[in-house]
């Protein structure tokens, strides 16, 4: 009579192993989402990767020897800080453009300067590469 014959239980692995996977690509994901870009410039006049954005509201030039201008006009950081404050500094978005021989202090000094003023959008211009 295999009616009444008792069969040993079994516990399928497979959909545990399904719902592990999916829990640890899900978490995966959530944790590169909540790691900050927090790049560093260190080349500025060419990029094999460059490509053409939107006209900034905003354009910042470094030139030789660290002298700083926007919107035609040489400026300081300080100016810089007050200029970003005086538009809407969250929707603002700046573009730093520098010689090739800018310093990356420069460099650090206009980010530093831009972000005391309350923007976050900040970008840096560079010439597509010749290879």
């Amino acid at each position: 009579m295999r009616y009444f014959e008792v069969r040993k239980a079994r516990i399928e692995i497979i959909p545990m192993i399904d719902i592990m996977l999916f829990l640890l690509v899900f978490f995966a994901m959530l944790t590169l989402k909540m790691i900050p870009t927090s790049g560093q410039v260190s080349k500025l006049p060419t990029s094999s990767t460059a490509t053409a954005i939107p006209s900034p509201k905003l354009l910042i030039e470094i030139r030789d020897g660290g002298a700083l201008f926007a919107e035609g006009a040489s400026v300081t950081a300080a100016a810089i800080t007050s200029l970003v404050r005086s538009r809407d500094a969250a929707n603002l978005a700046v573009t730093i453009a520098g010689s090739d021989q800018a310093s990356l202090q420069n460099v650090m000094n206009v980010i530093d300067a831009v972000r005391k003023g309350g923007a976050t959008q900040v970008g840096l211009a560079a010439r597509k590469s010749g290879g």
